[in-house]
């Protein structure tokens, strides 16, 4: 299991939540015992505020949790309270977006699916630097640069221990796409072969041919289901538009994503075929 400060909050704050329900206390009467307000019992019980340590020892006793599980709270809190290396980047990025770094860095595994750019922990840093530089036309060099090496750091998850567990379905209009020129989509294409080969038990690259008829992620934006080690944490998806981004916990719809997900499945080439397709790309675009 990879520490993330991010995840241990979150993991944090749905036991907490958790045993609050299970006693049948409403936020209000459990904040007001506590001593604290309803806003910032909540945000904890989201995995967004650090709960000092003296409020944790409180929140347990009122809660009723055995010795063994208040053991395991403050492990928690203690992890929580870490510096994950994406808080380098706080003055770049939102807290949204810094908090799916973390649970990004947290997760066992992660099913993507991508819809005209590839995938972030696939991207070169030349790729990366042709989307974030189309995107800001007006940003400074200094921070394009600075987003990429942003870029760069998740990717680490790919090949450090233990490895992350990463399915990407892209649509044949991602390896087709000449984002940042032919020659940039070349080494990008190229760079993809070469982590399938690196990491043919952890990698799975799948393409949604152009000739599928059909699926119930056509048309819609990229998104990402996340999973983790932990038995007690649920399924959360990340999900990207062109003006917004979103962490997505609700039951319902992460089941609904996770279906849409399957079908998208049945609608790719195997990983073979797959291969076979970016090979065509290449051999296409150096002609």
């Amino acid at each position: 299991m990879v520490l993330s400060p991010t995840v241990a909050s979150w993991d944090l704050g749905l036991r907490i939540r958790d045993r609050r329900e299970l006693l049948g206390l409403s936020g209000a009467a459990a904040a007001t015992s506590l001593g604290m307000s309803v806003q910032f019992l909540s945000a904890v019980e989201h995995g967004k505020k650090k709960l000092p340590e003296d409020k944790l020892s409180a929140l347990i006793a009122a809660y009723e949790f055995d010795e063994d599980e208040a053991t395991e709270l403050r492990v928690l809190r203690e992890q929580a309270g870490h510096r994950g290396w994406w808080m380098q980047f706080s003055a770049l990025f939102n807290d949204e977006l810094l908090r799916f770094f973390g649970f990004e860095h947290g997760a066992e595994s992660i099913r993507a699916y991508d819809n005209g750019l590839m995938n972030g922990l696939l991207q070169t840093d030349e790729y990366a630097m042709a989307i974030i530089a189309a995107g800001s036309p007006n940003i400074r060099l200094a921070e394009v640069d600075r987003r990429v090496q942003a870029r760069m750091i998740r990717q680490r998850r790919l090949t450090g221990e233990p490895r992350l567990q990463l399915t990407a379905i892209m649509s044949e209009s991602t390896i087709r796409q000449q984002v940042g020129g032919p020659h940039v989509l070349l080494g990008q294409l190229r760079h993809l072969l070469d982590l399938v080969d690196q990491l043919a038990d952890t990698l799975t690259v799948r393409v949604v041919p152009y000739t599928a008829t059909g699926h119930h992620a056509m048309g819609g934006s990229a998104f990402h289901l996340m999973t983790f080690a932990s038995g007690t944490l649920p399924t959360l998806v990340w999900q990207e538009t062109v003006t917004s981004t979103e962490l997505i916990e609700d039951p319902q719809t992460v089941r609904e994503y996770s279906l849409a997900y399957a079908e998208v499945t049945k609608a790719t080439l195997d990983l073979n075929e797959s291969v076979s397709l970016i090979k065509q790309v290449i051999k296409e675009i150096s002609s």
